[in-house]
């Protein structure tokens, strides 16, 4: 919940003066709000004050700063780095101002590109970038790279296309735009093995190609749909591991397709996107709805976690999981997949109060639609791309580089001549 101060209360914190405050609130430092009351009073977010006062104190006590910093803002503490892309408060999340969740629909994630990349949300927009060049280099290994997982195609097919993509090396924002559009479409392309423009998720459909047992007929129509909010809801997460190791690598200057594999670097981790691949394992160990009590609560007498449940950022639940949840079962309620699925929430939220993440609602969506293995983690890392992009865009418009120092608390003996 967030929390405010007054006037008084935010100038005492800082040791300034309430002119100082004030302008540091007209430089947007600290934001601010009208009260509530009869006075209407102006009150500023605790949160704001408390970054500002840590920066102050870093310029004249670093080493105390670093301290600080190694043991709260590391650790899902105060905010690193100042970014305008995504806020996550009060279980909301917003791109730009725009609520996240509501995008799906009105908007395709072409256009989400735009609002991250360009700060403009466009309608109907798609992804039309050439990528024959690059896709000509790719081909010929292509036998040997299908024999990949979808994440190690992804990971495979970058340095290939980087070394005939010369364009990358512009930094421009118009540049970076149809990079990060090339970018896009050979990842789609390493997924389904066919170049493609326009629509990702009709791509994606097009070569999943789920066929409704009972009729033999495509789920074209009802799938597509998903597939845009899947990717829509994991295109950024604010200041995530992931996010975090791209601006490292813009902030050093180097390529847009190194920032994105720096990103898949750290997503595949297992306390990241990779946990969608534990939430699978666990969902075999159920098996059936039946068994999904008896399965959770072995897990917990054991003390082992149970995957896909709980976000440290929202105590209420994760919005996109519930949302992609949500949509799931408007198309697939009768789904063996789906029906396992919500066996899993409603014990999780009987046994221990935890909801479920968009890691869970990412493997409910392949289960439920009989994606392919790696289907998830693949979903993830197509959506997250674009964010990753808008955080390098970001990164180098700040023109600043990423190099915290290091509090050494090794051993001082060895600094001794042998």
């Amino acid at each position: 919940m967030t929390t405010y101060l007054s006037a008084k209360q935010a100038a005492a914190e800082l040791r300034i003066s309430l002119p100082t405050l004030y302008a540091y609130v007209s430089r947007g430092l600290i934001r601010s709000e009208v009260g509530e009351g009869a006075s209407r009073a102006r009150r500023y977010r605790a949160e704001d004050v408390a970054a500002l006062k840590a920066r102050k104190q870093m310029r004249h006590q670093p080493e105390l700063a670093a301290e600080t910093a190694t043991k709260t803002a590391l650790h899902w503490g105060a905010p690193v780095l100042e970014s305008a892309i995504t806020l996550i408060d009060n279980g909301r999340l917003t791109y730009r101002g725009y609520d996240a969740i509501t995008l799906p629909g009105a908007h395709t994630f072409a256009d989400v590109a735009n609002l991250l990349w360009r700060q403009e949300l466009t309608t109907g927009a798609q992804f039309t970038a050439d990528i024959s060049p690059q896709w000509a280099t790719i081909a010929p290994l292509w036998a040997h790279i299908r024999q990949l997982t979808l994440m190690e195609r992804l990971l495979t097919v970058l340095p290939l296309a980087m070394a005939h993509d010369l364009a990358a090396y512009d930094w421009q924002a118009t540049a970076v735009y149809q990079t990060g559009q090339r970018i896009l479409l050979l990842l789609a392309t390493a997924v389904t093995g066919q170049p493609i423009s326009g629509s990702i998720a009709a791509a994606l459909q097009q070569s999943w190609s789920p066929v409704d047992t009972t009729t033999s007929t495509p789920l074209s129509a009802s799938l597509t749909p998903l597939l845009e909010a899947a990717l829509i809801y994991c295109a950024d997460h604010e200041l995530n591991v992931s996010a975090f190791a791209a601006r490292v690598v813009a902030s050093a200057r180097a390529t847009p397709y190194a920032v994105v594999m720096a990103g898949l670097a750290a997503l595949q981790g297992t306390l990241h996107g990779g946990a969608t691949e534990r939430v699978d394992a666990f969902l075999r160990e159920v098996g059936t709805p039946d068994n999904a009590r008896a399965t959770i609560t072995a897990r917990l007498r054991r003390g082992e976690e149970i995957p896909g449940f709980g976000h440290p950022l929202y105590p209420e639940g994760d919005p996109r999981g519930r949302a992609l949840l949500a949509k799931i079962a408007a198309v697939y309620p009768a789904s063996p997949g789906w029906q396992l699925a919500q066996q899993v929430v409603a014990e999780m939220a009987t046994a221990v109060g935890r909801h479920p993440n968009i890691d869970f609602a990412l493997v409910t969506l392949a289960w439920a639609a009989n994606l392919p293995p790696g289907a998830p983690l693949a979903l993830f890392a197509l959506g997250r791309t674009v964010g990753w992009l808008g955080h390098a865009l970001e990164q180098v418009e700040q023109d600043q580089m990423i190099r915290p120092r290091a509090r050494y608390v090794g051993p001082l003996a060895m600094m001794r001549d042998a």
